[in-house]
């Protein structure tokens, strides 16, 4: 490994610990995970909506790039904050936005450290470092739509990819916006007043929909690439 590469992994390294330390004292996680807190945000959103829409998306950015919160809570907490329809428009720019970050530190700190790494893996590196631009677009279907692995780790793996910054946070936006409306809108489903089955009836659809798909794209694609990396 390049010295380089090492001091990018170290300065990121300090950087993260620094960010955690200021979470354990600060408490910026328990912001979406804690119910009272979410409940104070509920009070925000009341009194001034873009203070708090400003509010999620901040914490829903740190917790996509240090925090390594799951990605089901920014779509549950968007739900209960802003309601099924602006709760997804909400969710999905926050968490695009916190992948876009988490993968411009994965491209500037960890690329050249971890790629070579990666690319002594056949099948490894005819998914993620295919330059036909097929590959790494199936990929991102497949994780977005049914995540295989940690919504936080895929956001720093893409970075270590050949894929464009530009071409990942589009498809990343279109890819998540299943997932994260039956997530949503089942958890707007709690907090109304009325015809609850009815957000969880749609919820229910949309995610056996949106499993349906990804075994079929996965079946369908994931299997040509295997056959081909075994090829090489």
């Amino acid at each position: 490994m390049k010295k380089n590469g090492v001091i990018k992994i170290i300065v990121f390294l300090v950087i993260v610990l620094f960010i955690l330390i200021l979470n354990h004292y600060l408490g910026w996680s328990d912001y979406l995970s804690d119910t009272d807190n979410l409940m104070f945000l509920k009070e925000t959103v009341e009194d001034n909506l873009l203070w708090a829409l400003f509010l999620y998306t901040v914490l829903t950015i740190i917790g996509c790039v240090v925090l390594a919160l799951p990605g089901i809570t920014f779509a549950v907490a968007a739900g209960i904050l802003f309601g099924p329809v602006m709760g997804i428009f909400a969710c999905l720019t926050a968490t695009t936005l916190g992948a876009m970050s988490a993968f411009l530190a994965g491209r500037f700190f960890l690329k050249d450290a971890v790629k070579p790494m990666l690319e002594k893996n056949r099948l490894l590196k005819r998914l993620l470092f295919s330059n036909d631009g097929k590959s790494d677009m199936i990929v991102l279907m497949i994780t977005r739509m049914v995540p295989v692995f940690p919504y936080n780790l895929q956001n720093f793996a893409y970075g270590i990819t050949d894929i464009g910054f530009i071409k990942y946070s589009v498809f990343t936006f279109i890819f998540m916006l299943p997932g994260v409306s039956f997530f949503t809108i089942g958890s707007a489903g709690i907090m109304a007043e009325g015809d609850k089955w009815k957000y969880f009836l749609t919820a229910g659809i949309l995610a056996a929909a949106v499993t349906a798909a990804g075994i079929i794209i996965q079946k369908k694609f994931l299997g040509n690439v295997k056959e081909e990396a075994g090829e090489e």
